[in-house]
């Protein structure tokens, strides 16, 4: 039987990273809070966080980071004057460890919310009608329940894009879930997309032993990243042993037994047939507003079918708000974030803010790939006057000692104030170095300000400052 349980100030319809940001946040702010989440574990339990935390960000790092230590294992330790020798993977032990780290996130946020006195629902939420005073929301879990907010923010994710006539089976098949949960490690992998999530499960099963072939549609590499830096996040990979072919057009993708076929054209108009043991499609993300029945309240989508919002992320119905990846932006999980932190305090009258020009992002392979701000490519084509400096981690001692000298540090600046206007990585640490950049481009600094700051020394950091030195053709170790 369906009974209106309890009426709150604020209820957010998804528990991934922008929605139980903004529970949290609402609930601080002195806001009865709801959230409504439909996750289950393989018990059937809650499992908040979303894709970000069960089949995204969280779990992919994990397998990264045991993929890399058997890569160092196998081929790096020898330069260190450590010896393997019976060296053995374990993929289910491999899995096993990421699932653990899966579940300690889940229960991490059921914790944040007992601990901030959010109001958790484990079901399916979908509109039922809008209210006096607010709106009612069905709640479809193992029973089912109505609750009422006065104000909704929507926080429902996205799901993974399939190619036409390749529906996922997550068998042979898979998206970013079941390229996650691979049992052994196939002989031959195929991934169609050489975006964020191909890279790096690539990276994954290739430090594994598999031999991984990249099929991207597109002509250029990583067509979002500062170009010279795409460049050499492409020599690296391809060192690595990564094989990417760009400009592809692919044909048909039939399903055996036991493999995938692809055949698919080149750049050069020669076709070919593909045969893989696995095959991962990481063509993007389709905002998911599946169930949420919308219809009921008005609630206005935009032609690529995200929920249409404005800049301070208010939907076409007063008190209906959404955020993260169903929204427009990038699907990030620190925007999705930002987001929900900035809606939860303009509900409660206050300025949240989110700066998307200094939102950065982030490429978990090895080497990390890591940027802020505007590529050299943008500038150029906005007719923007800028200065270049550039500085690589072969001449910085940490790198050295650490055995990874890969990549580079680079800044640009404009060529009259020398304020920062992008900052672009490739090589070791790069997502932990990048935050620097945000810093600094967040108060408006110049290179100067970034060349004249003392770092650590010996650091990977010191890469950062001497980027910022050779913007004025002054760097002092290279």
């Amino acid at each position: 039987m369906t009974q209106l349980v309890k009426q709150f100030d604020v209820v957010v319809i998804g528990g991934g990273p922008g929605g139980y940001i903004a529970a949290i946040r609402a609930a601080q702010l002195g806001f009865s809070t709801a959230c409504i989440d439909s996750w289950s574990n393989d018990k059937g339990g809650p499992a908040p966080g979303g894709t970000c935390t069960n089949v995204g960000c969280i779990p992919s790092k994990a397998l990264l980071q045991s993929s890399e230590h058997y890569e160092h294992a196998g081929h790096a330790f020898a330069d260190h004057g450590i010896n393997v020798s019976g060296l053995e993977l374990d993929v289910a032990k491999m899995l096993g460890r990421k699932n653990t780290i899966v579940k300690q996130n889940n229960d991490g946020i059921l914790y944040l919310f007992k601990k901030n006195k959010v109001s958790f629902f484990h079901g399916h939420g979908s509109f039922v009608q809008a209210a006096e005073g607010g709106f009612q929301i069905k709640v479809a879990g193992k029973t089912e329940e109505i609750i009422a907010g006065k104000h909704v923010v929507i926080a429902t994710g996205s799901n993974a894009r399939a190619l036409p006539g390749a529906a996922f089976d997550e068998e042979l098949i898979l998206s970013n879930d079941g390229a996650l949960k691979i049992a052994a490690v196939p002989k031959k992998l195929g991934v169609i997309g050489a975006g964020v999530i191909g890279l790096e499960m690539g990276s994954v099963w290739r430090r594994c032993g598999s031999e991984v072939t990249v099929l991207e549609a597109l002509p250029t590499f990583l067509g979002a990243v500062d170009e010279q830096i795409a460049k050499e996040a492409g020599k690296l990979f391809g060192k690595q042993g990564l094989n990417i072919h760009l400009g592809v057009k692919i044909g048909e993708i039939s399903k055996g037994e036991n493999e995938v076929t692809v055949n698919y054209v080149d750049d050069k108009g020669t076709e070919h047939q593909a045969v893989f043991d696995k095959l991962i499609i990481s063509i993007g993300r389709t905002p998911n507003t599946n169930g949420l029945n919308g219809d009921a309240i008005g609630l206005q989508l935009d032609e690529r079918g995200f929920v249409a919002v404005d800049g301070d992320c208010k939907t076409n119905v007063a008190n209906v708000w959404a955020v993260g990846d169903v929204v427009r932006g990038p699907m990030l999980a620190h925007k999705a974030e930002e987001e929900g932190v900035a809606v939860a305090e303009r509900i409660a009258g206050q300025h949240g803010h989110v700066n998307f020009n200094t939102i950065p992002w982030v490429i978990y392979t090895s080497p990390e790939i890591a940027w802020v701000g505007r590529t050299e490519q943008q500038l150029k084509a906005d007719g923007v006057a800028y200065k270049a400096g550039t500085f690589p981690f072969m001449a910085n001692g940490r790198a050295r000692a650490l055995g990874d000298t890969s990549g580079m540090v680079k800044f640009l600046a404009d060529a009259t104030t020398d304020e920062i206007l992008g900052v672009h990585i490739v090589g070791p640490m790069a997502s932990e170095l990048i935050s620097e950049a945000v810093v600094a481009m967040e108060f408006k600094a110049s290179a100067e300000d970034i060349a004249r700051i003392c770092h650590a020394h010996p650091s990977l950091s010191e890469a950062t400052k001497e980027a910022a030195l050779a913007v004025d053709k002054r760097s002092l170790n290279f």
